[in-house]
Order: C-alpha cells, then sequence, then structure tokens
C-alpha cells in the first residue's frame, strides 16, 4: 500500500532506520534527515537531560528543547500546572535561563549525548527572534529551529504571534533571513485561529521550511472551593488527549490545502495529546511526517521512544513500507471513496 505525500518526500539516507517490524521509519523534515519520526516536544523535558538519566535520546527522533528566550526569565506565579479530564493546563510562562546559559550547559550536552536537537526559539518581538536565531545557526549541534510563536501562556497575549498572519509572517521572515539557508525553520501554529491555513500560507510565504502542529489551546480551571481560578495567571495552556482531535483536524486542514495547491508542499509535524502509536499514525495519515510526544512523558518518560515502536508495528499491519508511504494517506482513501 503506498501514496505520495504531498508534504514531504524523505529520501533514502544515512539515518534510515528500519526495526524490526520491517517499516522504515526514516523522515526528513526540509533538510534534516531523521532516523525515526517521533521527536519530544518543546516543554516537557527542558533539553533532554530529564529523559537522558534514562535512556539514549540518541535513539529518538530528535529533542525538542524548551523554548529558549534571549534573557532569562522566571515565568509566571505558582500555582503554574493543573490535572483536567485527559490533559492538563501549564502556565509556566515562558521561564528559562536564556540563550547565554542555553549554549553554555545544554547545547554541549546534546552534542555529547549524540541526540539530534531541534531547538525552540521564543521572543518578545520579532528582533528578538531574529538574534536568537542567528547565534544558534552559528551553532554546531543545532539541527533545525521552531520558532515558537504560539505559546498562549504569556502575560501579554498580544505576544501571541500566531494569531495574526502579518505578525507570524514578521517574524518567521526575520528568522529566515538571518539562518540564510543553514537550518531549517518550522513554524509552531497556535489553535486558537478561525483559519489556520491562512496562518499556515503566511508563514511558508515569509520562508518557513515546515510546520509545527499544534501548540496547546488556551483555557482555563475555576476551583469549586475557592471560587477563583486555579492558576495564579488565569489561564494556561491545554495540552494532552484532550486536544489531540483539535491537533488532527488543524494537520489535516492545512495537508489537505496543500494537496489542493493552495498552499507549497511542506513538512508538517503534528503535536498534540500522543500517547500511543495509533495515535501518531492518525497525524500521519493526515498529513504529517513527523510527530512530537509530549504531556505523556509526564508519566512515562518513555512514551517516545515506545510511540515509536507502536508506530512501526501500526504501519506494517496495514500493509505500509515506510512512514514517508502513509504520510497523508486518509485523503487519498476518502478522494477514492468519493471517485466510486
Amino acid at each position: 500500500m503506498t501514496t505520495t505525500s504531498a508534504s514531504t518526500s524523505p529520501s533514502t539516507s544515512p539515518t534510515r532506520s528500519v526495526p524490526a517490524s520491517g517499516v522504515d521509519l526514516s523522515t526528513r523534515v526540509g533538510a534534516l534527515r531523521l532516523r525515526n519520526p517521533v521527536l519530544t516536544a518543546s516543554g516537557c523535558a527542558a533539553a533532554g537531560r530529564e529523559l537522558g538519566r534514562l535512556y539514549d535520546v540518541a535513539a529518538l527522533g530528535a529533542v525538542v528543547t524548551k523554548s529558549i528566550l534571549r534573557d532569562p526569565r522566571s515565568g509566571r506565579g505558582t500555582p503554574r500546572m493543573a490535572e483536567t479530564p485527559s490533559g492538563m493546563l501549564n502556565s509556566i510562562g515562558l521561564q528559562g535561563p536564556g540563550i547565554e546559559a542555553f549554549l553554555a550547559h545544554d547545547l554541549p550536552w546534546l552534542r555529547a549525548a549524540g541526540a539530534t536537537a531541534v531547538v525552540s526559539i521564543a521572543g518578545n518581538d520579532a528582533a528578538e527572534f531574529a538574534e536568537l536565531a542567528g547565534r544558534l545557526a552559528a551553532e554546531p549541534g543545532v539541527g533545525a529551529l521552531e520558532v515558537n510563536i504560539s505559546c498562549p501562556n504569556v502575560a501579554d497575549r498580544g505576544l501571541v504571534f500566531a494569531c495574526d498572519p502579518q505578525s507570524s509572517a514578521d517574524v518567521v521572515r526575520g528568522v529566515v533571513e538571518v539562518v540564510a539557508g543553514r537550518l531549517p525553520v518550522l513554524a509552531k501554529l497556535s489553535p486558537d485561529v478561525t483559519d489556520i491555513v491562512a496562518i499556515a500560507r503566511a508563514c511558508l510565504s515569509a520562508g518557513a521550511d515546515g510546520l509545527a502542529m499544534v501548540n496547546t489551546t488556551l483555557g482555563m480551571v475555576i476551583d469549586p472551593d475557592t471560587m477563583r481560578p486555579l492558576l495564579a495567571g488565569v489561564t494556561g495552556g491545554l495540552s494532552g488527549p484532550a486536544i489531540r482531535p483539535i491537533a488532527v483536524r488543524c494537520v489535516w486542514q492545512v495537508h489537505a490545502a496543500m494537496r489542493a495547491g493552495l498552499l507549497p508542499p511542506a513538512p508538517v509535524v503534528g503535536i498534540g495529546g500522543i500517547l500511543t502509536g495509533l495515535d501518531a499514525l492518525q497525524f500521519v495519515l493526515a498529513g504529517a511526517c513527523a510527530v512530537q510526544v509530549g504531556t505523556s512523558t509526564f508519566h512515562d518518560p518513555a512514551a517516545p521512544l515506545r510511540v515509536g515502536t507502536e508506530l512501526a508495528v501500526a504501519l506494517a499491519e496495514r500493509g505500509f513500507a515506510s512512514v514517508a508511504d502513509a504520510v497523508g494517506h486518509a485523503h487519498a482513501v476518502l478522494a477514492a471513496q468519493a471517485s466510486r
């Protein structure tokens, strides 16, 4: 069973990975070639050290770092996290030590561990994003940049650049110009928009090599005992299985627009509530060439490895020889049924 993806067509490379299932798990995100399509999600394992205590992070498709800012940031007040049905809310506020600490401590560790590093960057304005991109593009060991234009738990909602096509394009264009082709640039999109295809178009037109979809969606919880919002920041980002149908829908819509010629073909990395290989398969069938596993690592740190194994089995059971063969296949199935 094969089909041609409109978004990616990974080529055979030294990172080709064929597990016991016989399925070729290698994939490509722009110029970045990955041995398998399962990455960590930004913010759920810092720069990978926590996971590195438990297993070889080089076995992952890539480690996506927590978003790096230019300057240290303390983040939002506590409480910052709350459990929800089938998910969790976080209101961390992009806490972090800043770019200097990352370059001094975290990136060298990732290099020494042999991990493929996708560095997430965030900023207060387009200039800060570009400055960070320029610093990182000159560093060995960085495989790609994920431009976090979509964090919902910042104090100023106006900083959610991904809610506006022009703001999204301004940030992405600045990053792309500074990187100058040295690294793939992925724009991380928000589900909290009316037309995600319009945002995707703006980012791709500005030069993004691919899209990461999606970030958390804005939510809140009210404590019935105190009768006030549970999070100190009032709202936070909802993640986990509760948002998976939303995320799959977003990937589907963008890949459908690519197949229809409304968007240029580009790789899509699916994110949102992936617990199992079958969850990951939904994203691949919808149009993603790779996925990120985040919230599930809080209760199962080995989830990214397990999801990769389960995905390989699921693909083999359905007759796919590679991940590439399955990318966007649900669109082909639907089209074939409609033509009967």
